[in-house]
């Protein structure tokens, strides 16, 4: 049975006979805009030397997190039936906009993450930065990537976790005298399968 007295109406202070309006927060929906990119475990030598770390970039845009899979069928008579098949996830597209400040120099840091996919320099794919094969090992990927998404009061809501994340594609923005926009560096990331979690705000 449905409830007399429904969430917004019983928020906005109307079931009490107040007449009072007030925002109602119960329904409230995290924007778009409100997130935040975290990379754990990333490859020593992509923070400028330094050991495996966390990094976290200024990120303007996240494409997109798709993972999904394929459906087969199965012919029997007159009937098609669908069954699950194989999985695989989407690539994720990230536009970093923060290019100036050192802690957060997206422009270096990919570049030199990219740089173990393929090092156009030296022509190793693969590799590390003295030349020598290192591929399947954890100094490409990073052992996760979170996207966490934010209240209103900055808190911590819900994350979308990626694992064994890597870049595919560096990107930089065109230069124009002619736009009054930031530039921006677009990554496209490959990732193998993901996850999802929710924090409980008190």
């Amino acid at each position: 049975m449905v409830s007399q007295n429904p969430v917004f109406k019983t928020e906005r202070g109307i079931a009490n006979g107040t007449g009072v309006p007030k925002l109602s927060y119960a329904l409230d929906s995290v924007r778009v805009y409100q997130f935040e990119v975290h990379f754990d475990s990333v490859p020593e030598g992509v923070l400028d030397g330094q050991t495996p770390n966390g990094l976290t970039l200024a990120a303007k845009q996240v494409s997109p997190i798709q993972f999904g899979v394929d459906s087969y069928p199965v012919n029997r008579v007159n009937d098609k039936i669908f069954y699950p098949g194989k999985p695989g996830p989407e690539e994720v597209t990230i536009t970093f906009d923060n290019t100036l400040a050192k802690e957060s120099d997206a422009h270096a840091s990919m570049w030199r993450w990219f740089q173990r996919s393929y090092n156009p320099t030296t022509g190793f794919m693969s590799s590390d930065s003295d030349g020598a094969s290192i591929a399947g090992t954890p100094g490409i990927k990073a052992a996760k990537m979170g996207i966490a998404l934010l209240r209103g009061n900055l808190d911590i809501v819900k994350s979308i976790d990626l694992y064994g994340v890597f870049p595919k594609t560096w990107k930089s923005s065109e230069f124009n005298y002619g736009t009054n926009e930031f530039h921006t560096l677009e990554v496209v990331f490959s990732f193998d399968y993901m996850d999802t979690a929710r924090y409980e705000v008190s």
